[in-house]
């Protein structure tokens, strides 16, 4: 494993496709899931195969697929992700997994009997010793598999399977609807709450109009991509510069007082000075600070930026970094 210190990141070994993985890889226990947001109940799933990894002295893969299911299947869905590939594979790799597949996704793969699923993936490709999914996981075309034919197949090829029942706090399930509606509503500490960690948004700072520069507040616009879209506003955020985190203020919308029609993230960095047009940030939010709101006139607005700053210097005073940042 090595380091990207640029953006924290954990560079485990990541394939796509079952019929190439190194002969390393093969032989291990196998996590079985899409992982979107690696959430509290995620993790759980990860420990419980962790634990039958290192009985049998054998690697713990993950097995996941990219692009995501829904995706291909509801195209027009509108974006949703928790979690886009980088995420989630570091973040698998902070809670135990040593290697990833993100298996491509398309319709020769989606049209895959679930026998054929077992059989050639989890056999063949990876020569799993166990396999660890959580209790609703479905595999195969139209979802013909599920965790009773994973059991059976278990006891007729001689592997392993475990099913993780659900994970629950004060008696709601851990899933990944749940942390979108939380971060809908604008609830980025619930969110967290929810993940075990700080929700990111990872993208590229590209070029904007540079109107926050003109008004004395630079800012960094970063691209959104298939992230989920959380309440349009201002938020108290940490972002993570070329390998150190920063305390910072950000603006998710349209920026209504300009009449734009294009949603921005754009991200102020407090006490920083440099360029970062092309670079990519790990941007987490911390708290929500107030709604999108249009402003009469450019000095209202500039007034309102600069409360903005205390503001979410503040909520940032009030929750230490260790408590925020993202495992790295």
């Amino acid at each position: 494993m090595t380091l990207d210190t640029s953006l924290g990141v954990a560079l485990i070994p990541a394939h796509s496709d079952w019929r190439e993985m190194p002969a390393a890889w093969k032989g291990g226990v196998v996590a079985l899931g899409n992982f979107d947001g690696v959430h509290r109940g995620h993790q759980a799933l990860v420990a419980d195969a962790g634990r039958h990894a290192k009985a049998l002295g054998v690697p713990l893969v993950a097995l996941t697929f990219e692009p995501h299911p829904r995706g291909f299947f509801v195209p027009d869905t509108g974006p949703f992700r928790l979690t886009l590939a980088p995420a989630k594979r570091r973040l698998l790799a902070q809670y135990g997994v040593q290697a990833v597949l993100a298996q491509h996704f398309d319709a020769a793969f989606a049209a895959l009997p679930a026998d054929t699923f077992i059989e050639d993936v989890l056999l063949k490709g990876l020569g799993a010793r166990h396999v660890v999914c959580g209790y609703d996981f479905t595999f195969g075309t139209r979802r013909s598999g599920n965790v009773e034919k994973l059991r059976e197949a278990g006891a007729a090829r001689d592997f392993g399977v475990t099913i993780v029942e659900p994970v629950m706090r004060e008696g709601e399930i851990y899933s990944s609807t749940r942390i979108r509606e939380a971060l809908r509503a604008g609830m980025a500490r619930e969110a967290a709450e929810l993940l075990g960690h700080p929700w990111e948004i990872e993208g590229t700072v590209e070029l904007g109009d540079q109107r926050g520069r003109s008004i004395g507040f630079p800012t960094a616009n970063v691209a959104l991509g298939e992230h989920l879209r959380p309440r349009f506003g201002v938020y108290a955020v940490r972002a993570l510069v070329e390998g150190v985190w920063r305390d910072a203020v950000a603006n998710l919308g349209k920026r209504p007082t300009f009449g734009k029609l294009k949603e921005n993230f754009e991200v102020h960095l407090f006490d920083f000075t440099g360029d970062l047009y092309g670079k990519t940030l790990r941007v987490a939010l911390v708290d929500f600070i107030r709604p999108e709101m249009k402003f009469a006139g450019l000095d209202a607005l500039k007034a309102q930026i600069a409360a903005d700053g205390q503001a979410a210097l503040q909520y940032l005073r009030a929750i230490p970094f260790e408590r925020t940042r993202n495992p790295s």
